[in-house]
C-alpha cells in the first residue's frame, strides 16, 4: 500500500513541476490545464495581453493553490 501512495504523490509532484514551468513560459496554457476554460482563463489572457508579468503571477497563483 505504501508504494502506491508514493507513486501517486510523485506523479502529483511531477505534474506540479510541469505546471510551474508552463506558468513561466505560457501562463494561459497552465491555467487552462489546471482549471479548464472558465473565468480564470479569461482573466489570465487579459493580464497577459496587458502585461506579461501579472499573467505569470496569476498563473502561478492558480496552479499552486
Amino acid at each position: 500500500m505504501q508504494t502506491i501512495h508514493n507513486d501517486r504523490e510523485d506523479k502529483r509532484i511531477d505534474n506540479k513541476v510541469l505546471l510551474i514551468i508552463a506558468s513561466l513560459l505560457l501562463p494561459p496554457l497552465a491555467v487552462f490545464l489546471k482549471k479548464g476554460a472558465g473565468k480564470d482563463l479569461v482573466i489570465n489572457i487579459i493580464l497577459c495581453l496587458f502585461f506579461y508579468v501579472p499573467g505569470i503571477i496569476h498563473a502561478l497563483w492558480v496552479t499552486l493553490n
